[in-house]
């Protein structure tokens, strides 16, 4: 009864029709836009994975190009006249330098992180003002 009949003009209805009328038009309008969130969801989840695979397919032919540069690095050195051995370590020497020198570099950034350490205090002292609240020596609030 809450819709008009093809007959009945919508001015007719009762109050009590209209409101729900109104509100089933408004659910299956929240329904139609909820359907089409998620079917827009699923599609750019879907993108994602597929970025995410070629990320880690370049990734591993970045890494491959890696190896590859560096043995071409150590066998140049060797046609300079340095032992191959003598030539590998050079390499493995240099990028366990680089690695040191990255591993400096993060420890120095994440020592610059202090914004939990600012909540942390701001949270405390929020406690410690609502614990102490008012000019009295008792505290209002307990742990």
């Amino acid at each position: 009864m809450s819709e008009a009949s093809p007959g009945e003009r919508i001015e007719d209805q009762s109050l009590g029709a209209l409101v729900a009328m109104a509100s089933k038009n408004v659910s299956n309008l929240v329904r139609a836009e909820i359907d089409r969130a998620k079917i827009e969801l699923k599609a750019d989840a879907k993108k994602a994975a597929i970025s995410s695979v070629m990320f880690t397919i370049a990734a591993v032919m970045g890494g491959l190009v890696v190896i590859l540069l560096s043995i071409s690095l150590a066998y140049g050195l060797v046609a300079l006249g340095i032992w191959h051995w003598f030539a590998f370590l050079i390499v493995a020497l240099v990028y366990a330098g680089l690695a040191v020198i990255l591993m400096l570099i993060a420890k120095r950034f994440i020592s610059k992180i202090e914004g939990a350490k600012r909540a942390g205090k701001s949270l405390k002292d929020d406690i410690a003002t609502l614990r102490h609240r008012g000019d009295s020596d008792t505290p209002e609030l307990t742990a």
